[in-house]
């Protein structure tokens, strides 16, 4: 069954698609945005109450619902200095360790660590048997990205790709599912050592943007774009907790930390919710 809901996105035109979502999620006429917003809300029962702005008619137009601020109250950030926090609301698809430069997708299914960060040597060597963990933000969450640690941005690439749904039954049938789709990643220096976040987009994710930035995708030329931030008048410092980027529609954020730098808690498992600012684990102490 998980073969025959996935075939029909190997043949319709993925990006397509996408940019169609991208034009009707800005629209501005009220009847058209009203009714999405509020037909939105009702399916997917979405807590307009954790919004900064509560009032569905207040908002410009579908995007800006859909990238609603929250109430700073109702995610507080985890004060223990030792720990990394969640970056984002949502549910745990896996969580682990990168294995020879394997990372665990679904049962029977894992991808390369060179493949999703483009054959990046640096990057790969200093992920290579490190910490990972994969996050599914569904379409009712949250969708800001949020920093785990402090970090000094170092490097930003675009990868582009298809666009695969990164729904359960997706992830267990697609091979390189994670490795295959368009994604952005953005690589931070911290206090201990290097880490990677992944922005990967879906089907219907129209776009893709960061703070420092502005929207990345839809990209003009779809290649590998590199973009450096190490030299002085280009560094970017971001503090723990500050928001980093956002999906204009869901999808799926890869955290990578180095080898024996991070410890994850034990209770958590994939499928399991967290909420940004929550412990996802400690620092290993030298």
């Amino acid at each position: 069954m998980d073969y025959l809901k996935v075939l029909p996105q190997y043949l319709i035109p993925q990006h397509c698609l996408s940019r169609m979502v991208y034009r009707t999620a800005r629209c501005q006429w009220a009847p058209l945005k009203n009714f999405l917003i509020k037909t939105f809300i009702h399916c997917f029962k979405v807590d307009m109450g954790l919004a900064q702005e509560p009032h569905a008619g207040n908002y410009i137009h579908f995007n800006h619902f859909f990238t609603r601020e929250l109430k700073p109250a109702v995610r507080p950030i985890a004060q223990e200095q030792d720990v990394i926090v969640c970056p984002i609301d949502g549910y745990i698809s896996q969580i682990g360790k990168i294995n020879s430069g394997e990372l665990f997708q679904a049962k029977n299914r894992s991808y390369d660590l060179d493949a999703l960060l483009a054959v990046d040597n640096d990057m790969i060597s200093s992920f290579k048997d490190g910490s990972f963990a994969t996050f599914y933000i569904s379409p009712k969450d949250y969708h800001r990205i949020h920093m785990p640690r402090d970090g000094q941005l170092t490097k930003m690439i675009y990868v582009p790709g298809r666009l695969f749904s990164v729904n359960t039954h997706t992830t267990r049938v697609v091979n390189r599912l994670f490795a295959r789709n368009e994604r952005v990643i953005s690589l931070f220096e911290t206090d201990i050592g290097p880490m990677a976040i992944i922005m990967v987009g879906a089907m219907l994710v129209s776009s893709m943007e960061t703070v420092w930035a502005g929207e990345i995708t839809p990209a003009k030329k779809r290649e590998i774009t590199s973009h450096s931030y190490t030299e002085q008048n280009k560094k970017i410092k971001l503090q723990r907790g500050a928001e980093m980027g956002r999906f204009n529609m869901g999808s799926t954020v890869i955290l990578l930390f180095g080898k024996d730098t991070v410890t994850w808690l034990s209770e958590l498992q994939a499928d399991q919710s967290v909420i940004m600012g929550m412990p996802l684990g400690k620092m290993n102490k030298n």
